[in-house]
């Protein structure tokens, strides 16, 4: 509970802030718990509920305004992008539950993803290497390595 309180205020206090450097960023989760390796940058706005519940590979790059909702584990790998305010949501409830419970699930990101600006990666789901999750996407199953997740197009009529 302490070591909760304490994240929260730091992370609103310094973490997010467009003056913290991004070494002091990675230090920061480095000792709440987070495995960060070597190359990680992190700009600011990003938000991550628990550091400790986070795993960043090498030369991996998180994106202004990203979020880490990790009531379960995120794991992400070496040469990663996570753009812009994308969503990565391990949380969820189980609604066919009397008390609508919890229905939490970890997300792998494997190495040399690219998560595009606005995405939104759902819990349970792991992106395999080298996968592109295009702009806006949402992604609620497994995508294979090599593979591009596209939103859906609008249907088009003429005028």
């Amino acid at each position: 509970m302490v070591a909760q309180a304490l994240w929260v205020a730091v992370s609103k206090l310094i973490f997010t802030q467009v003056w913290c450097p991004n070494r002091l960023r990675c230090t920061i989760l480095r000792w709440f718990g987070a495995e960060v390796g070597q190359g990680v940058l992190i700009k600011h706005n990003v938000t991550i509920q628990w550091p400790w519940k986070l795993s960043i590979g090498d030369d991996s790059w998180i994106g202004t305004g990203a979020e880490l909702y990790d009531i379960d584990t995120i794991v992400i790998g070496s040469d990663v992008c996570i753009s812009q305010r994308a969503y990565l949501c391990t949380g969820s409830h189980d609604r066919r539950s009397a008390t609508f419970g919890f229905d939490n699930a970890p997300i792998v990101v494997e190495d040399g993803v690219w998560v595009c600006a606005r995405a939104t990666v759902l819990r349970g789901v792991t992106l395999g290497s080298n996968c592109v999750v295009g702009a806006t996407a949402l992604v609620t199953d497994d995508v294979p390595s090599n593979c591009v997740v596209r939103p859906p197009r609008p249907a088009i009529t003429p005028r």
